[in-house]
């Protein structure tokens, strides 16, 4: 028997887990306990993403106060970064590492369910990486963006990242002027590379052992000195003015006409939100809920179907 439904959260810099109890209702009024845990989005290895997910999902049951069962007692929503990649998600479905039952969508189709309650309406979410979707009136689902870091994940914290390293190289170089944001970039390459024991003589050999082990994530470190300085500092107000119009892309893609409602979501959608076109922000609203709360709802729609077949 199934005691326990999961939804899982899974992106390029953290998971987040929600744990309720099978009752048979809804399994949000059923909630017991979040947990969070390392990065489980696809891109870092099926092993490592399963590794993630159970370490958040240990959190969980110790925040509910509760020994974790055996995972055949539990079902599992999951939503993850890295669906996209069929062969990536293949090898995960086939590494279960011993859930009765799983669902496993996009992040970004979690995101929707959790955000708009199943509802239609549109999502943006913007975190480590970046991704929309859109559910129509009529039942169509349609994704955009997604495609993955560096190609795509506009707007999302490793593309910030990047454009803000970029702009400390020309800082180093002298193609650009200093200033306290850049200093900020540069001070962080170096302390990264202290943390690993390794000293350097010079910023500029510095900035290429950083680049050297440079990440998806670690890229995505950068954001909140792009954030931090957006105000005071006309390259950080740049990168940020062009991150809303890249969200405003991805909405205009997604809904041309401009009639359902959008969610910005993800960990960066308040910062980036004022850095919106006025006229997207009249069509933003507030997500009901998480994208771990969609991936709950994904797996108890998933049994509740079974139960009617």
């Amino acid at each position: 028997m199934i005691e326990y439904l999961i939804g899982v959260d899974g992106g390029g810099t953290g998971t987040r887990v929600r744990l309720a109890r099978n009752t048979g209702d809804h399994a949000e009024s059923a909630l017991l306990a979040t947990g969070s845990g390392g990065p489980s989005g696809l891109m870092h290895g099926v092993e490592a993403a399963w590794s993630a997910v159970l370490e958040a999902l240990q959190a969980a049951f110790a925040t509910a106060g509760l020994v974790r069962p055996a995972l055949d007692k539990m079902a599992i929503g999951l939503g993850l970064a890295g669906v996209n990649n069929k062969q990536w998600a293949a090898e995960f479905s086939a590494s279960n590492p011993g859930f009765r039952d799983t669902a496993i969508e996009t992040d970004a189709f979690t995101t929707l369910l959790g955000a708009h309650q199943g509802q239609p309406g549109v999502i943006i979410a913007i975190g480590t990486g970046s991704v929309g979707e859109v559910l129509t009136a009529g039942g169509k689902r349609r994704e955009v963006g997604g495609w993955g870091f560096p190609a795509s994940d506009e707007a999302g914290g490793a593309w910030l990242g990047m454009r803000a390293i970029t702009h400390a190289q020309h800082v180093l170089d002298g193609r650009a002027p200093g200033s306290d944001f850049a200093s900020a970039l540069i001070h962080f390459c170096d302390r990264s590379n202290q943390v690993r024991g390794a000293h350097f003589d010079s910023h500029h050999d510095s900035m290429f052992a950083w680049l050297a082990n440079a990440s998806q994530t670690s890229y995505a470190q950068l954001a909140p000195l792009v954030i931090q300085h957006a105000a005071s500092d006309a390259a950080a107000g740049q990168l940020m003015r062009a991150a809303g119009e890249e969200v405003a892309r991805i909405a205009a893609a997604l809904d041309p006409d401009g009639e359902l409602p959008i969610a910005l979501c993800g960990g960066l959608a308040a910062h980036i939100q004022p850095y919106l076109p006025e006229p997207l922000l009249a069509l933003v609203v507030k997500p009901h809920a998480d994208a771990a709360a969609g991936a709950l709802r994904l797996i108890d729609q998933r049994l509740k179907g079974k139960q009617t077949c």
